[in-house]
């Protein structure tokens, strides 16, 4: 069947494109934004200087891209493949995250979707993160991390405070064995509070990993 628009069923011009060039351009797109937690900020920072939260509490994170707003149509199409298995939005935001890797640093090497547990993807039947990841592994030829675990099963964290989402994820998450890469890309679906995102990196750099970014859709 011909390749169709995943938002408004049209055929891209471009073959094999799962989004026309309209819907692409009308997506909710961050313009200016932190380069370490990817929040929106109302002037263009200077170089290599991050927000005042991140000043104030730095993440362990070395870069985080995130190039939407979590709104509409991003975040009806998120919760669509999450929660009504709309597995066909995954290559739909691979292409949009893959302009977005060139935004992050040259010496990445190696690709970590963010882990669920195996209760959950059981229950689901695939992991979100891992779907999208697939084809940006396809372009890029980065590995993937294999060898962390979502070790303990935690509650959704939507609807959750800050508080909350650091309490729920404490120790949720563990290394089996060694991880080869040194520049480690976390890739997930929605950064909120980045609670998930952190709480990765912390493993990931008391596993001996030298740095830690993050790619993302959309930035809640």
């Amino acid at each position: 069947m011909p390749a169709t628009c995943v938002f408004c069923g049209t055929r891209p011009q471009l073959h094999k494109v799962p989004i026309c060039s309209g819907c692409y351009a009308d997506l909710p797109w961050i313009e200016r934004a932190c380069p370490r937690c990817a929040s929106p900020v109302a002037s263009e920072l200077p170089r290599n200087v991050c927000c005042g939260a991140c000043q104030q509490q730095p993440p362990p994170l070395y870069a985080t891209v995130a190039p939407l707003r979590y709104a509409f149509p991003i975040d009806a199409a998120i919760k669509a493949m999450k929660f009504k298995r709309r597995i066909f939005y995954a290559p739909a935001f691979a292409h949009i995250l893959f302009d977005a890797l060139m935004r992050l640093p040259a010496d990445i090497d190696g690709l970590l979707p963010v882990p669920l547990h195996w209760r959950r993807q059981a229950l689901r039947g695939f992991n979100q993160a891992a779907e999208i990841s697939r084809p940006l592994r396809k372009k890029t030829g980065l590995p993937l991390v294999r060898n962390i675990l979502r070790s303990r099963a935690t509650p959704y964290q939507s609807g959750l405070t800050a508080a909350h989402r650091q309490h729920n994820l404490a120790a949720a998450f563990s290394v089996r064995g060694s991880v080869r890469s040194r520049h480690v890309l976390i890739v997930d679906d929605v950064v909120t509070t980045g609670e998930t995102c952190r709480q990765l990196a912390n493993v990931l750099l008391d596993a001996g990993v030298e740095r830690v970014s993050v790619l993302a859709i959309a930035r809640a």
